[in-house]
């Protein structure tokens, strides 16, 4: 099982719940949810720990009070932060109301995010 298919269905629960349009798309060795076809939040499962994490895609404002929650943590592919993101350990979404709360982060940021560009296709 590439990721947690019981945190996939919490997550869609709440974004049905909230009547957001979304659509889910593998990436990153888990899954993403997206939102007006942009990256909102997803789940990831580290390949050192085999702990299941959830991306959550909650822009540079919010991310210094964010990172101080529970569970909160950098989301580090490369070596390097990415900014805007948090990786959340279950201890920060265990609850319902844990999760619903950084989903409505990532849901609140959506609309600023900036969409990925569209590649190129050589027909």
């Amino acid at each position: 099982m590439p990721y947690n298919e019981y945190l996939a269905e919490r997550i869609e629960r709440i974004l049905k719940d909230q009547k957001v349009k979304y659509y889910a798309k593998k990436m990153f060795s888990g899954l993403c949810f997206m939102v007006e076809d942009k990256m909102c939040c997803g789940i990831h499962i580290d390949k050192h720990t085999g702990i299941d994490l959830l991306m959550a895609r909650i822009g540079e404002k919010s991310y210094e009070t964010a990172i101080k929650k529970e569970g909160a943590k950098p989301m580090d592919f490369t070596g390097r932060p990415m900014k805007g993101y948090i990786f959340v350990t279950q201890e920060g979404f265990d609850t319902e109301d844990d999760l619903e709360s950084w989903i409505q982060l990532c849901l609140d940021f959506n609309p600023l995010a900036k969409a990925s560009k569209k590649r190129k296709t050589n027909s």
